[in-house]
């Protein structure tokens, strides 16, 4: 791992990583009917500081992204092989949760399988996966730069939520009193 990793345009560059996961989160998310994709993208019930947050949220993990596309792979060394695994990890968690998600009917909270265990596992799973390889790209930059996006990533989920309890009420109330907002904490 180092701090600053040397930038290049490369064959074998985080990139490579990110086709692989985005590749199959679009594919789940572009067979899912048009109704799930509204629900998972529906953003009408947050306010304007939320919205704004958010966008400055999505510039620090853009910053992530392009860091990520330009670091070369450290294929072979240690830090690679535990950079995949974390990113497999995160992979089969965020399949098993949009599943679970596009299998709910969209006038109903989303309250089984992976979301027994965590109100957000599609968020925290997919983060998962974003420091995979920013293990993997072996950047100390890459996991602060990471680190700092969780903190606008969080009130991503602050704002989902409120927009749940809005929705669907006193049944999400007693459902965030017993499922955890990030799997076994908080």
């Amino acid at each position: 791992m180092e701090l600053m990793p040397a930038f290049q345009i490369g064959w074998l560059n985080g990139w490579v990583l990110l086709v692989v996961l985005y590749s199959i989160f679009g594919i789940l998310v572009l067979s899912s009917p048009k109704d799930v994709i509204q629900r998972l993208y529906d953003r009408s019930g947050w306010s304007r500081k939320q919205a704004v947050l958010v966008r400055i949220g999505k510039l620090v993990t853009f910053a992530w992204l392009v860091l990520a596309i330009l670091t070369p792979l450290r294929i072979g060394s240690p830090v690679f092989i535990l950079g995949l695994i974390i990113l497999a990890v995160g992979i089969v968690g965020l399949v098993i949760a949009l599943l679970n998600y596009r299998s709910t009917p969209p006038d109903e909270p989303v309250i089984k399988g992976f979301y027994r265990i965590s109100r957000n596992p599609q968020a925290l799973t997919l983060l998962v996966s974003f420091y995979g390889i920013s293990i993997a790209v072996g950047s100390w930059l890459a996991l602060f730069i990471l680190t700092v996006s969780l903190v606008f990533h969080h009130l991503t989920v602050l704002a989902e939520e409120g927009a749940c309890l809005r929705q669907y009420g006193d049944s999400y109330r007693a459902y965030m009193k017993h499922v955890p907002r990030y799997f076994l904490f908080f």
